[in-house]
């Protein structure tokens, strides 16, 4: 809307202010019936579907079916491969190698001390790959919950300021009326145009935040931007925030993968350094269909038997070497500092589970606080309200002091929205830091959350 300006004597009035209320209520008509008219979605529907669309889980769900892959690999070691080759061909002269039509050979592992510490690092590596992706389910499901609280924070402040804008224009509207009374100077017609445009900008900038919103869950959602209104109802109600005591607290996903994974390279340099002075055992077997067109005969005394045959085991000791002595070395130094990473991120861990339940904490009082203030606002606007209509016996209120009620209660109202969403979500971390975002999820049904 554009604002126009003419002056009345010494004072700048705004024409657009005296019939702005009108001008509100057409323009915000649209906005309300458009909400109306969507679908809303359930924050358990917004969970799920942000759990099963993130890009994350489906990466971890990947690196846990690779994980799977490469215990196969290093099992599949044990079962004999089988070959079977053959060819044609001539020779000049003694052949350095008895021809064969064709030859099926097979071999195998039998035995090593280092393939099975190899193998035990993999299904490590396949439980860490496992906790890897809980925790990224539950990192989805908290992002798309901090997403949907704030949605729905923004839908709910955007109603909150259309409400004040329409009390703020009509301060306008009777702050110049008693100027033309010579009530009021032109300072305070200034005040309440200025009070009226910074709430026209906050619910401006409120518009973006609410897209900004609706985007950032479409991506999370894979749902289209126009079907995304939360519902307020459907967001569970938040357990109390308890004490922090580490000792009794479920480990967290992320920090049940640190340690599988250490644990899994600790392994592999315990492989690496079972290589010399540990037997390994091979098993082999080998047919062949000698050939009778090359003259073999004449070199070697086969006694018209053309089959050749062996089967047998290998057995070898290493002694010494030199490049895989320094390769478990590599390996010892990479366990060792893995190690002290991982108790690096215990104590990380343990000091952001104390200040998270302690912002949790405070951030809880100030939204009880906001609460209380918007109680006591709400009182005092109905107080107002029946002072008004002569009730009370007392002096009448004048249309300046009921709508500077009303829009103190908007104030603390929107107060008491910031407030309570920024102790949700404060509380929603804290639930994942102890090992309940799960259970508070599974209050919403099994889907919610992703995993059976």
């Amino acid at each position: 809307m554009q604002l126009r300006t003419i002056n009345d004597g010494d004072y700048s009035v705004n024409r657009i202010f005296r019939f702005e209320p009108i001008f509100a209520a057409c323009a915000l008509a649209p906005i309300i019936a458009s909400t109306a008219a969507r679908a809303q979605v359930s924050f358990a529907t917004a969970v799920e579907r942000a759990v099963g669309n993130s890009p994350q889980v489906r990466s971890a769900q990947a690196d846990l079916t690779k994980a799977q892959s490469a215990i196969s690999v290093l099992k599949d070691i044990y079962i004999p491969s089988v070959v079977v080759g053959g060819g044609l061909g001539t020779a000049y002269g003694i052949t350095l190698g008895v021809p064969t039509i064709f030859t099926v050979s097979a071999q195998s592992l039998v035995y090593s001390p280092q393939q099975r510490s190899y193998i035990r690092s993999a299904r490590l590596s396949i439980e860490a790959a496992q906790y890897a992706l809980a925790d990224a389910r539950n990192q989805a499901a908290q992002d798309a919950a901090n997403t949907y609280c704030a949605l729905n924070h923004d839908q709910a402040a955007v109603n909150a300021l259309e409400q004040q804008f329409g009390y703020a224009l009509k301060m306008v509207s009777i702050v110049q009326d008693r100027v033309n009374a010579q009530l009021d100077t032109a300072s305070d017609l200034k005040k309440a145009r200025r009070d009226a445009l910074q709430t026209r900008l906050q619910w401006m900038q409120m518009q973006d935040g609410l897209a900004a919103q609706r985007r950032q869950l479409s991506q999370m959602t894979g749902l289209p931007q126009t079907e995304l209104i939360a519902d307020g109802g459907s967001i569970p109600d938040l357990p109390p925030i308890g004490q922090d005591d580490s000792s009794s607290l479920p480990a967290d996903p992320g920090m049940l993968a640190a340690e599988a994974n250490q644990k899994a390279i600790s392994l592999r340099a315990k492989g690496d350094a079972q290589y010399t002075w540990k037997p390994t055992i091979g098993f082999g077997a080998q047919y062949g269909r000698i050939s009778p067109i090359e003259n073999v005969s004449e070199f070697y005394n086969l006694h018209g038997n053309y089959n050749s045959a062996s089967i047998g085991v290998d057995i070898k000791f290493p002694v010494l070497d030199r490049v895989r002595a320094a390769a478990a070395r590599q390996s010892a130094a990479d366990a060792a500092r893995q190690e002290l990473d991982l108790e690096a991120q215990k104590q990380k861990q343990a000091e952001g589970r104390r200040k998270l339940t302690r912002d949790a904490e405070e951030l809880n009082v100030k939204a009880q606080l906001a609460e209380l203030d918007y109680g006591i606002a709400s009182d005092e606007l109905q107080s107002v309200l029946v002072a008004e209509h002569g009730s009370t016996g007392g002096n009448p209120v004048t249309p300046k002091e009921e709508m500077g009620a009303r829009i103190q209660e908007r104030q603390q109202y929107l107060g008491m929205l910031d407030a309570k969403l920024a102790s949700e979500q404060a509380e929603i971390g804290w639930l994942r830091q102890q090992g309940q975002l799960r259970k508070w999820l599974h209050s919403l049904g099994p889907a919610a959350v992703g995993t059976k």
